[in-house]
Protein backbone atom coordinates (compact mmCIF):
# COMPACT_ATOMS: atom_id res chain seq x y z
CA UNK A 1 0.00 0.00 0.00
CA UNK A 2 1.78 3.21 -1.14
CA UNK A 3 2.21 6.09 1.73
CA UNK A 4 0.96 9.75 1.16
CA UNK A 5 4.54 10.27 3.37
CA UNK A 6 6.28 9.06 -0.36
CA UNK A 7 5.44 12.76 -1.27
CA UNK A 8 8.47 13.63 0.72
CA UNK A 9 10.89 11.47 -0.93
CA UNK A 10 9.70 12.71 -4.00
CA UNK A 11 9.73 16.15 -3.43
CA UNK A 12 13.84 15.54 -2.56
CA UNK A 13 14.67 13.39 -5.56
CA UNK A 14 13.63 15.95 -7.32
CA UNK A 15 15.38 18.89 -5.79
CA UNK A 16 18.77 16.93 -5.80
CA UNK A 17 18.77 15.13 -9.50
CA UNK A 18 16.51 17.20 -10.92
CA UNK A 19 17.14 20.37 -9.87
CA UNK A 20 13.43 21.18 -9.12
CA UNK A 21 12.34 22.49 -6.05
CA UNK A 22 8.27 23.30 -5.46
CA UNK A 23 6.95 25.99 -7.29
CA UNK A 24 4.29 26.37 -4.09
CA UNK A 25 6.19 26.24 -0.42
CA UNK A 26 5.15 23.20 1.34
CA UNK A 27 5.20 24.73 4.79
CA UNK A 28 1.45 25.14 5.01
CA UNK A 29 1.43 27.21 7.71
CA UNK A 30 2.81 29.95 5.16
CA UNK A 31 0.43 29.35 2.73
CA UNK A 32 -1.87 32.26 3.46
CA UNK A 33 1.13 34.74 3.73
CA UNK A 34 2.22 33.63 0.08
CA UNK A 35 -1.15 33.53 -1.18
CA UNK A 36 -1.77 37.85 -0.16
CA UNK A 37 0.41 38.19 -2.86
CA UNK A 38 -1.44 37.28 -5.76
CA UNK A 39 -5.00 37.61 -4.11
CA UNK A 40 -6.82 40.77 -5.11
CA UNK A 41 -7.81 43.27 -2.36
CA UNK A 42 -11.21 42.23 -2.45
CA UNK A 43 -10.27 38.37 -2.59
CA UNK A 44 -8.26 39.08 0.65
CA UNK A 45 -11.05 40.77 2.29
CA UNK A 46 -13.44 38.11 1.93
CA UNK A 47 -11.18 34.97 1.92
CA UNK A 48 -8.83 35.52 5.06
CA UNK A 49 -10.60 37.57 8.17
CA UNK A 50 -13.02 36.64 10.26
CA UNK A 51 -15.36 38.61 12.70
CA UNK A 52 -15.03 41.51 14.77
CA UNK A 53 -11.12 41.47 15.65
CA UNK A 54 -10.28 37.92 14.94
CA UNK A 55 -10.63 36.57 18.66
CA UNK A 56 -12.25 33.49 17.40
CA UNK A 57 -9.65 32.53 14.44
CA UNK A 58 -6.57 33.37 16.75
CA UNK A 59 -8.34 31.05 19.75
CA UNK A 60 -8.55 28.48 17.00
CA UNK A 61 -5.15 28.48 16.25
CA UNK A 62 -4.09 28.72 19.65
CA UNK A 63 -6.30 25.14 20.81
CA UNK A 64 -4.17 23.34 18.92
CA UNK A 65 -1.07 24.43 20.66
CA UNK A 66 -2.78 23.55 24.02
CA UNK A 67 -2.35 20.60 23.20
CA UNK A 68 1.26 18.24 22.03
CA UNK A 69 1.68 15.09 20.51
CA UNK A 70 3.72 12.54 22.50
CA UNK A 71 5.63 9.67 20.77
CA UNK A 72 5.85 6.19 20.81
CA UNK A 73 9.17 4.23 19.88
CA UNK A 74 10.04 0.91 18.54
CA UNK A 75 6.25 0.19 17.64
CA UNK A 76 6.18 -1.32 14.09
CA UNK A 77 4.56 1.43 11.19
CA UNK A 78 6.48 0.20 8.00
CA UNK A 79 3.17 -0.11 6.66
CA UNK A 80 0.34 2.73 7.62
CA UNK A 81 -2.90 3.26 6.12
CA UNK A 82 -4.97 6.44 6.36
CA UNK A 83 -8.07 5.04 4.26
CA UNK A 84 -11.04 5.05 6.08
CA UNK A 85 -15.50 5.45 5.93
CA UNK A 86 -17.44 7.91 7.12
CA UNK A 87 -20.88 7.64 7.12
CA UNK A 88 -20.61 5.19 4.29
CA UNK A 89 -18.52 7.26 2.11
CA UNK A 90 -14.78 5.86 1.61
CA UNK A 91 -12.12 8.03 1.45
CA UNK A 92 -8.58 7.84 1.12
CA UNK A 93 -8.06 10.11 4.16
CA UNK A 94 -10.06 11.50 7.01
CA UNK A 95 -9.80 14.95 5.39
CA UNK A 96 -12.42 16.09 3.25
CA UNK A 97 -12.37 19.32 1.55
CA UNK A 98 -14.64 21.22 3.07
CA UNK A 99 -17.44 23.97 1.37
CA UNK A 100 -16.02 26.81 0.44
CA UNK A 101 -17.86 29.60 -1.16
CA UNK A 102 -17.03 32.01 -3.90
CA UNK A 103 -14.00 30.04 -5.23
CA UNK A 104 -13.72 32.06 -8.49
CA UNK A 105 -11.70 34.66 -6.01
CA UNK A 106 -8.69 32.84 -5.63
CA UNK A 107 -9.33 31.56 -9.39
CA UNK A 108 -11.01 31.72 -12.46
CA UNK A 109 -11.46 27.70 -12.21
CA UNK A 110 -12.93 28.18 -8.63
CA UNK A 111 -14.65 25.34 -7.54
CA UNK A 112 -13.97 23.47 -11.10
CA UNK A 113 -10.34 22.88 -10.17
CA UNK A 114 -11.19 22.14 -6.22
CA UNK A 115 -13.26 18.86 -7.32
CA UNK A 116 -11.51 17.88 -9.76
CA UNK A 117 -8.38 17.80 -7.01
CA UNK A 118 -10.62 15.93 -4.48
CA UNK A 119 -11.22 13.26 -7.09
CA UNK A 120 -7.67 12.99 -7.66
CA UNK A 121 -6.67 12.42 -3.95
CA UNK A 122 -9.79 10.05 -3.56
CA UNK A 123 -10.73 12.69 -0.87
CA UNK A 124 -14.31 13.96 -0.50
CA UNK A 125 -15.45 17.01 -2.22
CA UNK A 126 -17.72 19.53 -0.04
CA UNK A 127 -19.99 21.75 -2.59
CA UNK A 128 -21.02 25.08 -1.06
CA UNK A 129 -24.29 26.68 -1.64
CA UNK A 130 -22.84 30.03 -1.96
CA UNK A 131 -19.74 28.62 -4.96
CA UNK A 132 -19.38 30.07 -7.98
CA UNK A 133 -19.99 27.38 -10.20
CA UNK A 134 -23.59 25.67 -9.97
CA UNK A 135 -24.02 22.06 -8.48
CA UNK A 136 -24.23 20.13 -11.55
CA UNK A 137 -20.96 21.94 -13.02
CA UNK A 138 -19.38 20.79 -9.57
CA UNK A 139 -20.18 17.39 -9.62
CA UNK A 140 -19.02 17.10 -13.38
CA UNK A 141 -15.83 18.21 -12.91
CA UNK A 142 -15.78 16.08 -10.18
CA UNK A 143 -16.37 12.61 -12.05
CA UNK A 144 -16.78 9.64 -9.98
CA UNK A 145 -14.98 11.24 -6.96
CA UNK A 146 -17.58 11.47 -3.47
CA UNK A 147 -19.15 14.36 -3.03
CA UNK A 148 -21.31 15.92 -0.48
CA UNK A 149 -23.35 19.01 -0.69
CA UNK A 150 -23.37 21.68 1.78
CA UNK A 151 -26.92 23.26 2.13
CA UNK A 152 -27.67 27.04 3.46
CA UNK A 153 -31.41 26.77 4.33
CA UNK A 154 -32.74 29.45 2.29
CA UNK A 155 -36.53 31.10 3.31
CA UNK A 156 -38.22 29.85 0.50
CA UNK A 157 -39.10 26.26 0.81
CA UNK A 158 -40.19 25.66 -2.93
CA UNK A 159 -35.96 26.88 -3.61
CA UNK A 160 -34.57 24.44 -0.58
CA UNK A 161 -36.50 21.30 -2.17
CA UNK A 162 -35.17 22.59 -5.71
CA UNK A 163 -31.60 22.68 -4.06
CA UNK A 164 -31.98 19.46 -2.59
CA UNK A 165 -33.23 17.45 -5.51
CA UNK A 166 -30.78 18.89 -7.79
CA UNK A 167 -28.26 17.99 -5.42
CA UNK A 168 -29.65 14.29 -5.46
CA UNK A 169 -29.85 13.94 -8.85
CA UNK A 170 -26.03 14.99 -9.67
CA UNK A 171 -25.15 12.58 -7.20
CA UNK A 172 -24.06 14.65 -4.12
CA UNK A 173 -24.63 11.77 -1.31
CA UNK A 174 -24.54 13.21 2.04
CA UNK A 175 -26.48 16.82 2.68
CA UNK A 176 -24.14 19.20 5.01
CA UNK A 177 -26.59 21.36 6.61
CA UNK A 178 -25.00 25.21 8.13
CA UNK A 179 -26.45 25.73 10.72
CA UNK A 180 -24.10 28.82 12.47
CA UNK A 181 -24.91 31.66 9.40
CA UNK A 182 -28.67 32.53 9.78
CA UNK A 183 -26.66 35.75 9.93
CA UNK A 184 -23.61 37.34 8.74
CA UNK A 185 -21.44 37.84 10.75
CA UNK A 186 -19.85 41.29 11.76
CA UNK A 187 -16.49 41.21 9.50
CA UNK A 188 -14.78 44.53 9.10
CA UNK A 189 -12.33 43.91 6.19
CA UNK A 190 -15.70 43.61 4.07
CA UNK A 191 -17.63 46.43 5.66
CA UNK A 192 -14.58 48.61 5.44
CA UNK A 193 -14.97 47.95 1.78
CA UNK A 194 -19.06 47.88 1.55
CA UNK A 195 -17.93 44.06 -0.48
CA UNK A 196 -20.09 41.72 -0.44
CA UNK A 197 -19.99 39.72 -3.58
CA UNK A 198 -23.25 37.86 -3.88
CA UNK A 199 -25.11 41.46 -4.40
CA UNK A 200 -22.87 41.39 -7.60
CA UNK A 201 -24.50 37.92 -8.24
CA UNK A 202 -21.02 36.42 -7.93
CA UNK A 203 -21.35 33.40 -5.40
CA UNK A 204 -24.15 32.69 -6.74
CA UNK A 205 -24.39 30.32 -9.10
CA UNK A 206 -26.42 27.52 -7.26
CA UNK A 207 -29.22 30.05 -7.26
CA UNK A 208 -28.89 31.76 -10.55
CA UNK A 209 -29.24 28.32 -12.25
CA UNK A 210 -32.08 27.25 -10.32
CA UNK A 211 -35.51 27.67 -12.22
CA UNK A 212 -37.42 28.45 -9.04
CA UNK A 213 -35.16 31.02 -8.21
CA UNK A 214 -35.41 32.59 -11.85
CA UNK A 215 -39.00 33.00 -11.64
CA UNK A 216 -37.95 35.45 -9.02
CA UNK A 217 -36.35 38.35 -11.48
CA UNK A 218 -37.64 40.11 -14.97
CA UNK A 219 -34.34 39.89 -16.09
CA UNK A 220 -31.94 37.15 -16.52
CA UNK A 221 -28.64 37.49 -14.63
CA UNK A 222 -26.75 38.28 -16.96
CA UNK A 223 -29.12 41.16 -17.72
CA UNK A 224 -29.39 42.68 -14.70
CA UNK A 225 -27.17 40.47 -11.59
CA UNK A 226 -27.70 43.59 -9.50
CA UNK A 227 -31.67 42.66 -9.73
CA UNK A 228 -30.48 39.21 -8.98
CA UNK A 229 -28.43 39.77 -6.06
CA UNK A 230 -31.10 41.40 -4.31
CA UNK A 231 -33.00 38.28 -5.22
CA UNK A 232 -30.42 36.58 -3.24
CA UNK A 233 -30.81 38.55 -0.33
CA UNK A 234 -34.11 37.79 0.19
CA UNK A 235 -33.73 34.35 0.57
CA UNK A 236 -30.59 34.15 2.32
CA UNK A 237 -29.51 34.48 5.47
CA UNK A 238 -32.50 32.53 7.34
CA UNK A 239 -32.68 33.53 10.90
CA UNK A 240 -35.75 31.93 11.46
CA UNK A 241 -34.50 27.97 11.34
CA UNK A 242 -35.17 26.32 14.53
CA UNK A 243 -34.99 22.30 15.38
CA UNK A 244 -38.65 21.74 14.51
CA UNK A 245 -37.89 22.38 10.96
CA UNK A 246 -35.54 19.43 10.52
CA UNK A 247 -38.41 16.65 9.93
CA UNK A 248 -39.09 18.59 6.56
CA UNK A 249 -35.79 18.07 5.58
CA UNK A 250 -35.86 14.63 6.43
CA UNK A 251 -38.83 14.09 4.24
CA UNK A 252 -36.71 15.86 1.31
CA UNK A 253 -33.15 13.94 1.70
CA UNK A 254 -32.72 10.50 2.22
CA UNK A 255 -29.33 10.36 2.66
CA UNK A 256 -27.31 11.06 5.90
CA UNK A 257 -27.80 14.86 7.17
CA UNK A 258 -24.76 16.46 9.34
CA UNK A 259 -25.14 19.83 11.13
CA UNK A 260 -22.24 21.90 10.54
CA UNK A 261 -21.42 24.50 13.03
CA UNK A 262 -22.44 22.80 16.07
CA UNK A 263 -20.33 23.86 19.51
CA UNK A 264 -22.51 23.61 22.37
CA UNK A 265 -22.62 19.84 23.87
CA UNK A 266 -26.38 20.09 24.36
CA UNK A 267 -26.65 21.06 20.47
CA UNK A 268 -24.84 17.92 20.04
CA UNK A 269 -27.05 15.55 21.96
CA UNK A 270 -30.58 17.40 20.33
CA UNK A 271 -28.89 17.02 16.72
CA UNK A 272 -28.73 13.26 17.80
CA UNK A 273 -32.57 12.88 19.11
CA UNK A 274 -33.47 14.33 15.81
CA UNK A 275 -32.43 11.67 13.76
CA UNK A 276 -29.50 13.39 12.58
CA UNK A 277 -26.26 11.08 11.50
CA UNK A 278 -23.73 13.78 12.29
CA UNK A 279 -22.26 17.13 13.19
CA UNK A 280 -19.70 19.38 12.26
CA UNK A 281 -17.66 20.57 15.44
CA UNK A 282 -17.22 24.27 13.80
CA UNK A 283 -17.22 27.66 14.46
CA UNK A 284 -17.00 28.68 10.83
CA UNK A 285 -13.46 29.34 10.88
CA UNK A 286 -14.12 31.95 13.35
CA UNK A 287 -16.51 34.05 10.53
CA UNK A 288 -19.43 34.37 12.74
CA UNK A 289 -19.31 35.12 16.64
CA UNK A 290 -16.12 36.98 17.67
CA UNK A 291 -14.61 36.11 20.70
CA UNK A 292 -16.36 32.15 20.68
CA UNK A 293 -14.97 29.25 22.02
CA UNK A 294 -12.43 27.42 20.20
CA UNK A 295 -13.99 24.37 18.11
CA UNK A 296 -10.99 22.44 19.53
CA UNK A 297 -11.76 23.09 22.84
CA UNK A 298 -15.33 22.15 22.42
CA UNK A 299 -14.67 19.17 20.50
CA UNK A 300 -13.63 16.37 23.33
CA UNK A 301 -16.95 16.68 25.53
CA UNK A 302 -19.36 16.83 21.75
CA UNK A 303 -16.83 13.25 20.78
CA UNK A 304 -17.76 12.21 24.49
CA UNK A 305 -21.20 13.07 24.24
CA UNK A 306 -22.52 11.76 20.76
CA UNK A 307 -19.87 10.38 19.19
CA UNK A 308 -21.22 6.21 19.77
CA UNK A 309 -24.52 7.96 18.06
CA UNK A 310 -23.60 9.57 15.03
CA UNK A 311 -20.49 10.87 13.08
CA UNK A 312 -18.01 13.84 14.64
CA UNK A 313 -16.58 15.55 12.04
CA UNK A 314 -14.11 18.60 12.91
CA UNK A 315 -13.11 22.24 11.22
CA UNK A 316 -11.63 25.66 12.31
CA UNK A 317 -8.22 26.45 12.26
CA UNK A 318 -6.78 22.85 10.55
CA UNK A 319 -2.98 23.78 8.86
CA UNK A 320 -1.22 21.55 8.64
CA UNK A 321 -0.43 17.29 9.46
CA UNK A 322 -0.16 17.43 12.88
CA UNK A 323 -3.62 19.44 13.42
CA UNK A 324 -5.21 16.91 11.92
CA UNK A 325 -3.74 14.06 14.35
CA UNK A 326 -4.51 16.27 17.27
CA UNK A 327 -8.21 16.86 15.78
CA UNK A 328 -8.38 12.74 15.40
CA UNK A 329 -7.36 12.11 18.67
CA UNK A 330 -10.12 14.23 20.38
CA UNK A 331 -12.42 12.46 18.88
CA UNK A 332 -13.06 13.57 15.58
CA UNK A 333 -13.79 10.91 12.76
CA UNK A 334 -12.56 13.17 10.15
CA UNK A 335 -11.62 16.64 9.61
CA UNK A 336 -12.54 19.40 7.05
CA UNK A 337 -10.32 21.56 5.21
CA UNK A 338 -11.08 24.89 4.33
CA UNK A 339 -8.26 28.16 3.88
CA UNK A 340 -5.16 25.96 3.16
CA UNK A 341 -6.37 24.65 -0.25
CA UNK A 342 -8.46 28.19 -1.27
CA UNK A 343 -4.63 29.47 -0.75
CA UNK A 344 -3.17 27.00 -3.11
CA UNK A 345 -6.38 27.33 -5.82
CA UNK A 346 -4.98 31.09 -5.70
CA UNK A 347 -1.51 30.12 -6.13
CA UNK A 348 -1.88 27.55 -9.00
CA UNK A 349 -5.64 26.42 -9.41
CA UNK A 350 -5.98 22.59 -9.70
CA UNK A 351 -2.20 21.97 -9.16
CA UNK A 352 -2.07 24.36 -6.09
CA UNK A 353 -4.97 22.70 -4.83
CA UNK A 354 -3.56 18.96 -5.32
CA UNK A 355 0.23 20.40 -3.72
CA UNK A 356 -2.14 21.52 -0.79
CA UNK A 357 -3.41 18.27 -0.28
CA UNK A 358 -0.31 16.19 -1.08
CA UNK A 359 1.67 18.29 1.51
CA UNK A 360 -0.93 17.91 4.68
CA UNK A 361 -1.72 14.25 3.84
CA UNK A 362 2.40 13.13 3.59
CA UNK A 363 2.51 15.71 7.07
CA UNK A 364 -0.36 13.69 8.00
CA UNK A 365 1.03 10.04 7.47
CA UNK A 366 4.36 10.75 8.54
CA UNK A 367 3.40 12.52 11.51
CA UNK A 368 1.54 9.14 12.52
CA UNK A 369 4.29 7.25 11.80
CA UNK A 370 7.18 9.12 13.82
CA UNK A 371 4.84 9.02 16.71
CA UNK A 372 4.19 5.11 16.50
CA UNK A 373 1.15 5.05 14.95
CA UNK A 374 0.12 2.84 11.74
CA UNK A 375 -3.34 4.35 11.23
CA UNK A 376 -5.21 7.11 12.88
CA UNK A 377 -7.61 4.59 13.66
CA UNK A 378 -4.94 4.07 16.55
CA UNK A 379 -5.12 7.20 17.79
CA UNK A 380 -6.68 7.94 21.15
CA UNK A 381 -6.43 10.89 24.30
CA UNK A 382 -3.54 9.06 25.03
CA UNK A 383 -1.33 10.44 21.67
CA UNK A 384 -1.98 13.70 23.76
CA UNK A 385 -0.78 15.51 26.42
CA UNK A 386 -1.70 18.97 27.31
CA UNK A 387 1.36 21.55 27.18
CA UNK A 388 2.61 23.21 30.20
CA UNK A 389 1.04 26.69 31.14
Amino acid sequence: MPHFGDHQSSIYFHGMFLDQAPDITTDLTALESHAAQVLSPEAMGYVVPSAGGGATARANVAAFDRWRIVPRMLRDHAVRDLATDVLGTAMAAPVLLGPVGVQTLAHPDGELATARAAAGMGLTYVHSTQASHSIEEAAEANGDGPRWYQLYWPTDPELCESFLARAKAAGYTHLVVTVDTTLLGWRPRDLDRGYLPFLQSVGTANYTSDPVFLRRLEKSPEEDPGAAGIAFASVFPNPGLDWGQLPWLRERWDGPILLKGVQHVDDARLAAEHGLDGVVVSNHGGRQVDGAAASLDQLPAIADAVGDRMAVLFDSGVRSGPDVVKALALGADAVLLGRPYLYGLALAGQAGVEHVLRCLLAELDLTLGNAGYRSHRELDRDALAAAPR
